[in-house]
């Protein structure tokens, strides 16, 4: 997309790769960052190299959601962000639960990431007697698995994040798609079997660590991606 003057959104997202909305993820960070320091407009050419991006591939990316971008001037980056805030579905308050209270699932419900404009974490659920009646530092409650279904429907929760041990991730994964969420972020270091219209993200921080361990042990030899 060139920037050029107009704001008409004649882009489609419904073609939208999952790579390229990680990438406006990426852009809406920068976005929020800019608007915060008092940037009003921004280039692609300054995005890039602000934020170490590839400034073709923004506006190929951004061409996504129609002619933004003003000859001369680039993006104003109040109107891009909200139009990034729409395509990624936050304009509205997403409910989200954790299952599992231990070490993991109590830092998740602390991150202020997921405390952020588009997310709510309304609960963590947990099968130890000790924990259940609990509050995260953040003030998160921790509340008896067996109300899994309750907490779902009465709290209108539509993404579960499953941080609970590989033995108890496949009962919890069917049970959360049973009733009814259709997105789950999986942290238990567990393969999950995909399901016709849910969305399942795995996040394998082992994976990732012996991709690392991988690398250092081959930097000098020559090994490639």
């Amino acid at each position: 997309m060139s920037e050029r003057p107009g704001a008409r959104r004649s882009g489609s997202t419904e073609s939208i790769s999952e790579l390229t909305t990680e990438r406006l993820s990426v852009y809406l960070r920068c976005l929020t960052w800019l608007e915060s320091q008092g940037v009003r407009t921004v280039s692609s050419h300054q995005l890039a190299r602000r934020y170490h991006l590839n400034s073709a591939q923004i506006r190929k990316d951004l061409a996504n959601l129609g002619e933004l971008g003003i000859r001369g001037v680039g993006y104003q980056v109040e109107v891009l962000k909200k139009h990034l805030v729409e395509t990624l579905g936050l304009e509205q308050t997403r409910n989200i639960i954790i299952i599992g209270a231990g070490n993991l699932g109590t830092a998740l419900a602390d991150y202020r990431g997921f405390h952020q404009p588009g997310f709510s974490i309304v609960a963590m659920l947990d099968k130890d007697p000790e924990r259940i009646g609990s509050r995260s530092r953040s003030g998160v409650p921790v509340i008896s698995i067996e109300r899994l279904e309750e907490v779902i429907q009465s709290q209108n929760v539509e993404i579960a994040i499953i941080a609970v041990p590989a033995e108890s991730a496949l009962e919890i994964y069917e049970r959360v798609l049973d009733a009814g969420i259709r997105g789950v972020l999986n942290f238990a270091p567990a393969q999950l079997g995909r399901r016709e219209g849910v969305k399942l993200r795995n996040v394998d921080l082992r994976i990732n660590l012996e991709a690392l361990s991988f690398f250092l042990k081959n930097e000098g030899l020559g090994a490639r991606d």
